[in-house]
Order: structure tokens, then C-alpha cells, then sequence
């Protein structure tokens, strides 16, 4: 699959989109790894498991670190959803 962020994109979050409804597989979501907490990731849910467990992934899986490195994720690790994306590859994708 094609990434959707390239290099120098930038990301609108809606920090708050899953207080009133659970993640969907499909969501790109920014993601707190379950063990370096000072990184935050750009993942899409993938599948929905019991007990609010996330699997997200890279959308280049060759070269990402997801869910299967680390496994499936809890909710208080997913921060937001990716509702926008804008920076220099959305002009070049704009122009070809």
C-alpha cells in the first residue's frame, strides 16, 4: 500500500473523536508506543479485538514499527484521529 505521509507532512488530530465512539478499523490514528512514551505514531487500525484492544499498522509495512513489533495496543495508547493532512506531497500528488 501507498503511505499516506510522506516526508514533511504535517497532520490535523482530533484529540477528542474517540470519547464518544471507539476507534474503526480503517482509522489513521496517532498512536503513543506502549513502550517509549515520548514516541508518538501515525498508524491505521487494522483490527478490533476484545477488551478494547487496537492492532495498528504502518502503511509501509517494510519499513514501520506496529502492532507487529509490539502487539495490540489499549485506547489510553491511541491519542486522536488523523482528520487532515497537508504539506509538500499533497501539492505534488495534486500536480501529477
Amino acid at each position: 500500500m501507498f503511505p499516506l505521509l510522506q516526508a514533511g507532512d504535517e497532520v490535523l488530530v482530533d484529540m477528542r473523536a474517540f470519547r464518544r465512539h471507539p476507534p474503526r478499523v480503517g482509522d489513521v490514528v496517532i498512536v503513543r508506543h506502549p513502550h517509549r512514551a515520548e514516541l508518538k505514531m501515525v498508524k491505521r487500525v487494522t483490527a478490533v479485538f476484545p477488551d478494547n484492544q487496537y492492532h495498528v499498522t504502518g502503511d509501509n509495512p517494510a519499513a514501520s514499527t506496529d502492532s507487529r513489533d509490539f502487539g495490540a495496543v489499549t485506547l489510553e495508547h491511541i491519542l486522536g484521529r488523523v482528520t487532515s493532512r497537508f504539506g509538500p506531497s499533497v501539492k505534488s500528488a495534486q500536480e501529477h
